[in-house]
């Protein structure tokens, strides 16, 4: 038993040596030879035509072994082991003989980025044939072959390989839609603009032609070409141009105020500003109430804004709820040029020579700058009296009765009004009562036409009418008075019996103009419907008056 064992030990050694030997081989043969292996029987498995169940049972039988009649032979004797060299000549061997299969190229599939492509378009024309697709690949092949020597890139651009769509396929159908409606509203639009042109280019009515004498009828080109550009420039003028030819009605001679005086709102009037904490507010400058109150007995006064009537329109109500402002003027009675909103006094249908406008914009009044008394804008400064002082300008030019006021105001450019009023007034003041002391002033009233003289105007219809209760001039051009003292205390009168008569009826015409107003739009509710539903009511009349000759007939009988 220990000779057995002794005499196996080298055999064993041995056996140890060769598996040793033979894990000695590189490691990346291996899994190389297996992959192969392993491909080739994954190839023939799914490569492998199918089989009827009848074949399948005959491989069966086939593959079943045979029972042996005899003992099986002893299985042959393991091969004598190799050397490491001798294995990896081998397997470079078997690599050198199976072929190598070609790597895909990714760079060829299509382009997923910008979609999933469209090819609607293409199994309708059967563009995606099998077929189709190849004899197009043979095609296009044989062209990039013929232009590019055979090398298969030509210079004429990277071809499109077997099986890829074209460019247009991934057009989506929206947006192919989205390109025809484009097409159409460019095409309408062409089809538009020369049907108008054509349409503008017609021939002159009688009235039209009286309107453009300068372009007459006839069928040349030209003029109808001048035809279509005077009908373009008449409709671009109305929108730019005042809503009437006559902003106010024609003057009633019974009205007894000769001078109209025009006023702005924005800044003049009022000043609106808007914050984080508070949003919009709107502020009454100081003295706007005794402005209108007491100019209203010598001036027809005209509000003339450049803000629409719909915002204007409530902030002059509120601003003025008594109606001192006799005519409302918005953002639709000014005038649109180069780039620039106009108040333009010529459509007011008033004497320009009798017509003051008092703005804060010079742009504003530049077509008529010799009638405009321009002020600086009023931020909301509660102690602010630049309009208040104003006042005893704007009652001296009343009294005086000038022929034109252009004239007047042509003698204070340049320089603040109220205080070179105040001080040119000062000035004769102080002259009339030198002479009234030396006894020069007679009795008769000279002096008065030497205060105006001084004053640089010249009156031409003073304004002398002595009403009941009021003192005589000539008595009081003796107490050392002058003309404009006397206006002023008539016009303080009027204006204290004025708001006089506001504090004990202002309320009952408040209410009384609420009423008629509510009256009026009830009236203009009940015209409506009438116009609206006259079928309707004419219907059921007609109806109601046949019934009712057919109920009376049989109570007659």
């Amino acid at each position: 038993m220990m000779l057995a064992r002794a005499a196996a030990r080298p055999v064993a050694g041995a056996r140890a040596a060769a598996f040793a030997a033979s894990s000695a081989l590189p490691r990346q043969t291996l899994p190389a030879v297996w992959a192969r292996g392993m491909a080739k029987d994954n190839k023939s498995r799914f490569n492998a035509p199918k089989q009827s169940p009848s074949q399948k049972a005959a491989a069966e039988q086939q593959q079943q072994p045979k029972q042996p009649d005899a003992p099986p032979s002893p299985p042959p004797p393991p091969p004598p082991p190799s050397s490491a060299a001798e294995t990896e000549a081998k397997s470079t061997t078997l690599q050198e003989q199976e072929p190598e299969e070609p790597i895909p190229d990714l760079s060829k599939l299509p382009d997923l980025t910008q979609g999933i492509p469209s090819t609607l378009e293409y199994e309708r024309a059967g563009a995606t044939d099998k077929s189709t697709i190849g004899d197009e690949a043979a095609s296009e092949a044989e062209a990039g072959g013929a232009g590019s020597g055979g090398d298969g890139g030509g210079s004429g651009g990277r071809k499109r390989p077997k099986g890829e769509l074209p460019a247009s396929a991934y057009v989506s159908s929206s947006e192919r839609k989205r390109k025809w409606w484009t097409y159409f509203a460019l095409a309408s639009a062409g089809l538009g603009a020369v049907g108008g042109t054509v349409y503008l280019g017609r021939e002159w009515s009688e009235e039209e032609l009286a309107k453009n004498p300068s372009v007459g009828n006839g069928w040349s080109l030209g003029l109808w070409w001048k035809r279509a550009v005077s009908r373009m420039t008449e409709t671009v003028t109305y929108y730019q141009e005042p809503s009437f030819e006559k902003l106010l009605p024609d003057p009633d001679p019974s009205f007894e105020r000769p001078y109209t005086l025009c006023i702005s709102l924005e800044d003049m009037l009022i000043h609106s500003e808007w914050s984080r904490e508070h949003g919009w507010r709107v502020a009454k400058r100081p003295g706007v109430d005794y402005f209108l109150h007491y100019l209203s007995q010598y001036y027809e006064i005209v509000l003339f804004t450049t803000v629409p009537w719909g915002t204007g329109e409530p902030l002059v109500r509120k601003l003025d709820p008594y109606r001192f402002i006799m005519w409302p003027l918005f953002r639709e009675a000014t005038k649109y040029k180069d780039g620039e909103i106009i108040k333009d006094l010529s459509y007011l249908n008033r004497d320009l020579s009798k017509v003051i406008i008092i703005d804060t914009e010079a742009k504003h009044v530049r077509a008529q700058p010799e009638n405009a008394i321009i002020l600086p804008k009023w931020k909301g400064n509660p102690k602010d009296k630049d309009l208040v002082d104003l006042v005893p300008f704007l009652e001296f030019i009343h009294t005086m009765q000038y022929d034109d006021v252009r004239k007047v105001l042509k003698s204070f450019e340049g320089k603040n009004i109220p205080v070179e009023f105040a001080r040119r007034e000062a000035l004769a003041r102080a002259e009339h009562q030198r002479r009234l002391g030396a006894n020069k002033v007679k009795a008769s009233g000279g002096g008065i036409g030497w205060l105006s003289s001084h004053l640089g105007l010249k009156p031409s219809n003073m304004s002398l009418m002595v009403t009941e209760g009021e003192e005589n001039p000539t008595e009081a051009f003796a107490k050392g008075k002058m003309l404009q003292d006397i206006a002023r205390e008539r016009g303080m009168r009027n204006y204290l019996a004025l708001e006089e008569e506001i504090r004990k009826n202002g309320e009952k015409w408040l209410k009384e103009e609420q009423e008629l107003q509510e009256k009026m739009q009830k009236e203009a509710m009940k015209s409506m419907k009438s116009s609206m539903f006259s079928w309707f009511v004419k219907d059921e009349e007609t109806s109601a008056s046949s019934s009712t000759d057919s109920t009376s007939g049989p109570k007659t009988a």
